[in-house]
């Protein structure tokens, strides 16, 4: 074999010798839809079985380009490709939540540099998007209103920590940031799932994505590792207190330290995060190279 042999390179026999954005069943797949099916058991250690899937989804046929220089008609297609493949998991009986999600750079563990995502189908909801779901369940029951839709209020309102905004989406480093220059995208209506997106939200979200990795790859002069998560509502069920965002945790904290999970972190589950939300946002606003000019980006002046 090759030493520079990727299966996700047209020409490797493992994927098309064309195509433009394109599902790959994982090779190494920890739940998959043809295993033992969900058997409720009690006692001390319950299972469910690992009846789901593990897709990667290759945003690219290049290898070498990174995520933030695909062009926005391209992550368009990645989106649809997310909205497509939600679709067809999620009428899985089994599926109880379809998470899509991307890793990005040795940092954060990855060893193939093609430009790819993941799409997990859960048989549960994971325990992190649980507590959030509880916790959103919480507020809606107390207050009778969306708490997503109003933490977005009051960042707009507040300004400091904005990095940019579309039509449809407003990304901003949260006040509550864990990781180092942490940004969500919330989308401006209220709707759970990528399923749910307009055509112009589509396009919108995939402008806003672009722009945000570029502000990432550009902030220190080198390609950001981090972490893409997309949080939507569970597959099955009304969950009209959740609000679909976009996460995105980089690893950096600085050009030359990585931001690790030492013992306050892992063993307490208390973040100590080294950067300040207004100033990080501050940053990643004034991060603006010619390239990342482009019609329906709204910038802030320094």
């Amino acid at each position: 074999m090759p030493q520079n042999w990727c299966p996700f390179d047209p020409g490797s026999g493992r994927v098309p010798g064309h195509y433009d954005v394109l599902i790959y069943p994982n090779d190494f797949a920890a739940f998959q839809l043809d295993s033992e099916p969900f058997t409720p058991e009690t006692g001390l250690y319950s299972k469910t079985g690992a009846r789901g899937s593990c897709d990667v989804v290759l945003y690219h046929p290049q290898h070498a380009l990174a995520p933030s220089q695909l062009s926005i008609e391209h992550w368009r297609k990645v989106v649809d490709l997310w909205a497509k493949r939600h679709r067809e998991l999620a009428g899985n009986p089994d599926v109880q939540y379809v998470y899509i999600f991307e890793n990005t750079g040795v940092a954060i563990g990855v060893t193939m540099p093609h430009p790819h995502g993941q799409i997990y189908a859960f048989p549960f909801i994971p325990p992190l998007i649980q507590r959030e779901l509880d916790s959103a369940a919480d507020h809606f029951r107390d207050h009778r209103e969306c708490i997503y839709c109003s933490i977005l209020r009051d960042e707009i309102a507040e300004g400091r920590r904005l990095v940019s905004e579309t039509s449809h989406f407003v990304a901003f480093v949260p006040f509550f940031a864990r990781w180092p220059g942490e940004i969500q995208i919330y989308a401006r209506r209220h709707f759970g799932r990528t399923t749910d997106l307009t055509d112009s939200e589509a396009s919108d979200l995939a402008r806003i994505i672009k722009l945000i990795r570029m502000k990432y790859d550009h902030l220190f002069g080198f390609p950001m590792p981090l972490m893409m998560l997309l949080r939507q509502s569970p597959a099955k069920g009304d969950h009209p207190y959740f609000h679909f965002h976009v996460d995105f945790y980089p690893t950096q904290r600085s050009a030359t330290k990585l931001k690790y999970l030492a013992g306050v972190e892992s063993g307490a589950g208390t973040f100590l995060n080294d950067t300040v939300a207004e100033q990080k946002a501050k940053e990643l606003r004034e991060t603006e190279p010619r390239s990342l000019q482009a019609p329906g980006l709204k910038h802030y002046p320094a």
